[in-house]
């Protein structure tokens, strides 16, 4: 497996370049730059491709409803080139509280817009003159439409690679049967490796069946926190503000993705709880009510020996890359946990 880490989208930039910077040089293969209702992140990745010499860059994620479908591809395409074919393209939906609530634009049809997104995006690269006739986009736009003066045009540079490495996020069972078809990689959040074939599964083998094999095989990235060592299960608690904001916050009652992957793992009572704390602003309760056995099944939080049984399940699971978060205050440590990492994957 793989090791992936992800910058922090609130702040400390600065610092989690530095880290990256040290995190290659014991063996880090990608780093992730978030894009919430933060900085974005295009900006970032560029600063860091000229920070770093081997690590792959990856967006986590562009938003599918943020930038027009060309703009995207083209974005793509100058990463790639500053990195030096070093770049993969994340994308997810977002959900409709960021969407429309911070960028006032309509939060419809993720599944078949991601899936338009994708065929422009991979037009563009090929430098081929964009032509799409889709339900949600329309390149050139028609002339009823518009001026009546757009015509297919093609990339003016040629890119580093004609096919950049798209990666997924998704949760639903339509949305991850789609990135098993069409994706070269797929992120779920908070991934639960003895419960993954039974949420997710039949989606996969779905997607899978469709899958053109030119892509290959599809990389599976969990995402979970990381520390290693003999007093270190006092730092799970670290972890529960995030999976109670995701379970509680991310949406409303009835329209949280995240809340229905707690309920699909089995734990229906706990996501109610959590949600309904949450949305009554009682954030600490809601962080408390997130079951223990939950943070150690997506976490890699133990002894060594522990982690070393985790990463065999996380690997029997389908995982190819492990985007850890360290636990551990300061660079040396966070630094060491991924080198210790790094040892027992082998």
């Amino acid at each position: 497996m793989r090791i992936g880490t992800g910058l922090n989208y609130s702040g400390g930039f600065a610092e989690s370049v530095a880290d990256v910077v040290e995190l290659e040089k014991v063996g880090l293969d990608i780093a992730f730059v978030p894009e919430a209702y933060s900085f974005d992140a295009v900006s970032q990745l560029g600063y860091l491709a000229a920070k770093t010499e081997r690590v792959e860059l990856a967006s986590g994620i562009f938003q599918i409803y943020t930038r027009t479908p060309s703009l995207t591809a083209m974005t793509a395409a100058g990463l790639d080139f500053v990195s030096n074919g070093r770049f993969t393209l994340g994308l997810g939906a977002s959900g409709p509280q960021v969407i429309e609530g911070f960028h006032g634009v309509k939060y419809d049809a993720p599944l078949a817009r991601t899936r338009e997104i994708i065929e422009i995006c991979r037009q563009v690269w090929r430098r081929e003159r964009v032509v799409h006739d889709g339900k949600h986009y329309q390149i050139p736009l028609p002339a009823d439409q518009g001026t009546g003066l757009g015509k297919p045009l093609k990339l003016i540079n040629h890119p580093v690679r004609e096919r950049i490495p798209i990666l997924l996020a998704s949760l639903g069972p339509k949305n991850v049967a789609l990135t098993a078809e069409l994706a070269e990689g797929w992120e779920p959040i908070f991934f639960h490796p003895e419960k993954a074939a039974d949420v997710w599964g039949p989606s996969l083998a779905e997607g899978k069946a469709k899958r053109d094999p030119a892509l290959g095989e599809l990389d599976v990235y969990a995402a979970p926190a990381l520390a290693i060592g003999d007093d270190v299960d006092h730092l799970l608690d670290q972890v529960r503000p995030l999976v109670a904001l995701y379970v509680g916050g991310m949406g409303a009652r009835g329209r949280n993705f995240y809340n229905d992957l707690a309920v699909r793992y089995g734990y229906e009572a706990e996501a109610k709880l959590i949600q309904d704390l949450y949305l009554d602003g009682k954030k600490d309760e809601a962080a408390a009510a997130v079951p223990v056995e939950l943070l150690r099944a997506i976490s890699l939080v133990g002894p060594a020996g522990y982690v070393k049984e985790r990463l065999a399940a996380f690997a029997e699971a389908g995982v190819t890359t492990l985007n850890v978060s360290p636990l551990l205050p300061g660079r040396e440590a966070r630094v060491a946990v991924v080198a210790k990492l790094k040892e027992l994957i082998g």
